[in-house]
């Protein structure tokens, strides 16, 4: 099974690990990971105005791609994944944005909202299967507590993304089951970790970040798993008494391709 795949800089910069071992883990589960040939930046937030286009250009772009090569599009950073189904929901549902961005690129822009979006862990759960994915593992992680941090960008706005349930996620913890761990269950999985406002207000960021990370520790976890960068980068920095690691790091480790 082949998806095109939209990496994003992050995973080209400061989270190459979340990439390699997401590579590594496809491979072993038979399915191809076709990198976009020209993707670009996607902006790394959604923008909000509705009368910008410009920052949104490259999302359609990767649609665009990804439906010439007949493919789903595959993508693994949280704040990718927001910014591309955001704008595909946007490009569907608003004439105007559809008509302005059509007559930018020259082309009818509407058409790539054929290509379905999916998150690696979405590709991992509806194409792979987590009862698959079970027997494909060499390494069950037996006896390790894991704590699943959705953070926000997974997750909200729910009505387009559909990602999960976005009060009571359950597929990171369906995933950690099928890697043969113990998910921990605590209140803060699905809170901001602070976000973006880092760069105005660190401490506010902290506090954020410590309040996850110190409910995944007061459940018993003995690290905390993530999709994505920024969440990860907001633990550590609020010096985080819990390993953070991305979820792909663990599946290459139960598959036995770290």
């Amino acid at each position: 099974m082949t998806f095109s795949y939209y990496p994003g800089c992050t995973l080209k910069t400061k989270a190459t690990e979340l990439d390699a071992y997401a590579r590594r883990s496809a491979e072993a589960l038979g399915v191809e990971l076709s990198e976009l040939a020209e993707w670009q930046c996607c902006g790394g937030a959604y923008p909000l105005a509705k009368d910008e286009i410009a920052t949104k250009l490259s999302s359609v772009r990767a649609l665009a791609s990804a439906k010439e090569e007949g493919n789903a599009l595959v993508t693994l950073c949280s704040a990718c994944h927001n910014v591309i189904k955001q704008t595909k929901n946007e490009l569907t549902t608003n004439d105007d944005m559809a008509f302005r961005v059509s007559n930018y690129m020259g082309t009818d822009a509407r058409a790539a909202t054929d290509t379905n979006v999916v998150h690696y862990l979405e590709m991992l759960r509806d194409t792979v299967g987590f009862d698959e994915l079970k027997k494909k593992v060499v390494n069950p992680l037996t006896g390790k507590k894991i704590a699943a941090y959705y953070g926000c960008l997974l997750l909200r706005p729910g009505k387009v993304l559909q990602f999960d349930n976005s009060e009571n996620p359950k597929i990171m913890e369906d995933f950690i089951r099928a890697i043969g761990a113990t998910p921990v269950i605590y209140p803060m999985r699905n809170e901001c970790c602070g976000g973006y406002i880092t760069i105005e207000d660190g401490e506010a960021a902290k506090r954020n970040s410590t309040a996850v990370y110190e409910s995944a520790a007061g459940f018993g976890a003995d690290c905390i798993i993530t999709a994505c960068p920024l969440c990860r980068y907001n633990l550590i920095k609020a010096e985080s008494t819990l390993p953070v690691i991305y979820f792909t790091e663990l599946l290459a480790e139960a598959l036995g391709v770290k």
